[in-house]
């Protein structure tokens, strides 16, 4: 047998809990309408008893007769006639030794009459509850002073005129009619109340209960938390409304940085502008590069809307800094295949070349074209390696001189270079900047060619911890606007023209200030000129040698 517990829904739960409040607040109620109840009974037949009591005592015939021998059966009378018009519970008359002669219950006659205030036996009045034949009763004493000349003002007896206090039952009974009313009243209120409660409830949950609430609670805590990417979310007054531990980490933000603002965060710069959209609301969002302490992050952002009403916006981060740093460790394999490739096609239009000359019967021709060749690729290496004696400087700068061949942009080395070997790691770094830049220089003169040559030059200058590297191109130069943000943005051209997706200069500039330097760009009249400055170990001859 399979038992199935239905969960209740919000508007079950609200209805549930309103009618335990209006419960609550009914027997509150009930407790203070039986309070008020007792104190105006205590009132009202207070005052009633003692006004029978009082006129009771000034009777003449009580006055008279009391005090005199045979007085219970005398009274008598008076007190069962005083009991069935005012409809009391007891009337009690006693002589001044408080000794009952005449009640309403014969049982007391002859007994001591019980006294709510020692003041009574001495002739004073008082009202209250009292005990009396086992009943409660609110009851009022008065005293009964003579009339006559020998018996003037000395108190003769004492009058008990009481009334039986109603139960809480009774109480109870007698409020019914209109507690169950309130109780009508309030299940109604509440019931209303709580529907429409919910229905505004569910309005603002979009149609979900407690439970499924919760839920997405947890699975968008186990989402955020469970991704390998940064999120970030900001209000539209730019506030964090949420943040991954990733995102924290990668943004370098304090613990408890949820409601605060960028300026509070002393977030600026590029990063700033690509977080709070600055360039613009683009529907269709595309990378940014941003460096952020030393991190390469590409960074994705979307405005977040709601039935045409935005709401603020969702910023991804990912850490390229490893994906960089793999970059340029395969630099120089990459190099060497971009060199193989530009030399087995330029090898090829030579063989072809070799081939009809051949086929013609020009085989003097042939062998004075192989001379011009092996002369001319001489030249150019001893000239290459003259100036660079870094063997990998060196192989890139002739593997990206054969690369632009093909693209028509000439590459040429500067005649003040001058490079020294260098350490492999500090090789490395310098061959990552070289690269970088001169592929934007390539691609920026081939774009802006206008038939007359597009061209490319590099200078590498050192001393004795550092080294400068200079390339200046023929192409359009950059904006000034952009001057200070091209390596905040990682721009590159080609980067520009697929969406700045381009990670080159970021990475330029990240090896630059890891190594105490910097880079920057200046527009120059032939085109733009990046100059780079690094710092770098210096390595004696005896170093040279031995690395040879």
């Amino acid at each position: 047998m399979v038992v199935t517990f239905h969960r209740h829904t919000l508007a079950g739960e609200l209805l549930t809990l309103q009618l335990a409040i209006v419960v609550v607040v009914l027997v509150a109620v009930g407790a203070l309408s039986l309070t008020q109840s007792a104190a105006e009974f205590d009132q009202v037949e207070g005052r009633r008893v003692t006004a029978l009591a009082e006129q009771m005592a000034g009777n003449p015939l009580v006055r008279s007769q009391l005090g005199r021998s045979a007085s219970g059966e005398t009274i008598a009378p008076l007190v069962q006639t005083t009991l069935t018009q005012s409809g009391v519970t007891s009337v009690t008359v006693a002589n001044v030794n408080q000794k009952i002669v005449s009640s309403t219950n014969p049982t007391l006659v002859g007994t001591r009459l019980p006294l709510g205030d020692p003041g009574v036996a001495v002739g004073r009045g008082w009202s209250g509850e009292l005990m009396v034949d086992n009943s409660r009763e609110l009851v009022a004493q008065v005293p009964v002073l003579g009339a006559f000349r020998h018996n003037l003002g000395r108190q003769l007896g004492t009058v008990m005129i009481g009334n039986a206090s109603p139960t809480l039952w009774q109480r109870l009974v007698g409020a019914s009619s209109y507690l169950l009313t309130y109780l009508g009243i309030a299940s109604a209120l509440g019931v209303f109340g709580s529907w429409l409660l919910a229905r505004r409830i569910k309005r603002q949950t979009l149609g979900l209960e407690p439970r499924e609430i919760a839920g997405l609670a947890e699975h968008r805590e186990a989402m955020l938390y469970g991704i390998a990417e940064g999120v970030i979310a900001l209000d539209l007054q730019l506030r964090l409304t949420l943040v991954n531990a990733v995102g924290r980490r990668l943004l370098d933000l304090p613990e408890h940085c949820v409601g605060m603002s960028l300026t509070d965060l002393r977030i600026e710069g590029r990063l700033y502008d690509v977080l709070a959209g600055v360039d613009g609301d683009a529907v269709e969002a595309h990378d940014e590069i941003v460096v952020r302490r030393g991190r390469v992050l590409v960074m994705n952002r979307m405005n977040v809307t709601k039935d045409g009403r935005r709401l603020g916006s969702v910023a991804t981060l990912r850490d390229r800094t490893e994906l960089a740093q793999l970059e340029r460790e395969l630099g120089s394999f990459r190099s060497s295949t971009e060199l193989l490739r530009a030399q087995a096609h330029d090898f090829a239009n030579q063989l072809h070349i070799i081939s009809g000359l051949i086929q013609v019967g020009e085989h003097d021709e042939v062998v004075h074209y192989i001379r011009a060749l092996r002369q001319h690729r001489e030249s150019l290496d001893l000239a290459l390696t003259s100036q660079v004696r870094d063997t990998a400087v060196a192989a890139l700068l002739m593997a990206k001189s054969s690369l632009a061949a093909e693209r028509k942009v000439q590459l040429r080395v500067s005649q003040r270079t001058a490079l020294n070997r260098l350490d492999p790691m500090d090789s490395a770094d310098v061959a990552t900047v070289i690269g970088n830049l001169v592929d934007n220089a390539v691609d920026a003169a081939a774009a802006d060619t206008d038939g007359s040559g597009a061209w490319v030059e590099v200078e590498l200058r050192q001393d004795a911890a550092s080294v400068e590297i200079v390339v200046r191109d023929s192409g359009p130069g950059v904006a000034p606007e952009l001057a200070h943000e091209v390596f905040s943005r990682g721009f590159t051209t080609k980067a520009a023209q697929e969406g700045g997706r381009g990670i080159g200069l970021a990475l330029t500039q990240l090896v630059c200030r890891r190594r105490g330097g910097e880079v920057g760009v200046t527009n120059t009249p032939d085109g733009a000129m990046f100059t780079a400055r690094m710092s770098v170990r210096h390595l004696t001859d005896e170093m040279t040698e031995g690395t040879r």
